[in-house]
């Protein structure tokens, strides 16, 4: 048990460490398109979509 917590598990967390420090580093070496964030709306999609002109939510403060 002394040589998992000594060695095993450190080196774990330093794999793990590295693992996540590639992965996060790697978007500086994608295409500017792939390297911003995932849009919200599907483009190109035509599908209803809600009025803007909705009459407001009445809130009540309790």
């Amino acid at each position: 048990m002394a040589i998992f917590r000594q060695y095993i598990a450190p080196l774990l967390a330093i794999l793990v460490f590295l693992f996540a420090l590639v992965a996060v580093s790697a978007r500086i070496f994608l295409p500017s398109d792939m390297a911003a964030p995932a849009p919200i709306e599907e483009v190109g999609v035509s599908s209803q979509s809600t009025p803007d002109n909705l009459p407001p939510v009445a809130h009540t403060n309790s």
